[in-house]
């Protein structure tokens, strides 16, 4: 079993590690959010590996999706499904630095989706959802100067 100590610990490293500041969009070879289908997890509730078939650059990252009708969704309003913070975990953002993410560590917060590390670094975010969306908030975007 972690402790929250231990698991604290652990985000503290991760934290340390090296960050993206120059992008907006967390993204790795500047496809975001690992490739996975930002719409998904609104429609399906899980999070759903995108195809390069459905591509659509917004926000200086390529976004991928698993059908067509959700590339068309993103297109007519890409705000509504995009993750806040730019894909970055929000635990991390909470405490004033950025970290990447995992597609299986997410959270729909009254219409918002939200990413996080991995699945400690959500338990912990979870723990004040409210406090955590305001302190990460209060940090994005000038994080990314």
């Amino acid at each position: 079993m972690i402790t929250r100590r231990f698991a604290l610990s652990l985000i503290g490293a991760i934290i340390a590690l090296p960050t993206f500041a120059e992008d907006a969009v967390f993204n790795t070879d500047d496809i975001a959010i690992n490739g996975y289908d930002p719409v998904a997890y609104f429609e399906q509730g899980q999070p759903v590996e995108g195809l390069l078939d459905y591509a659509v650059n917004w926000n200086d990252a390529v976004w991928l999706f698993s059908t067509p009708e959700h590339m068309a969704l993103f297109e007519g309003n890409p705000e509504a499904y995009a993750p806040q913070f730019g894909g970055y975990c929000a635990f991390a953002l909470s405490k004033g630095q950025l970290a990447p993410t995992v597609p299986e560590a997410w959270t729909i917060v009254d219409g918002k989706l939200y990413l996080n590390y991995n699945l400690q670094a959500r338990q912990l975010w979870s723990e004040d959802i409210p406090g955590n969306i305001t302190k990460a908030e209060s940090y994005w975007p000038d994080i990314l100067q």
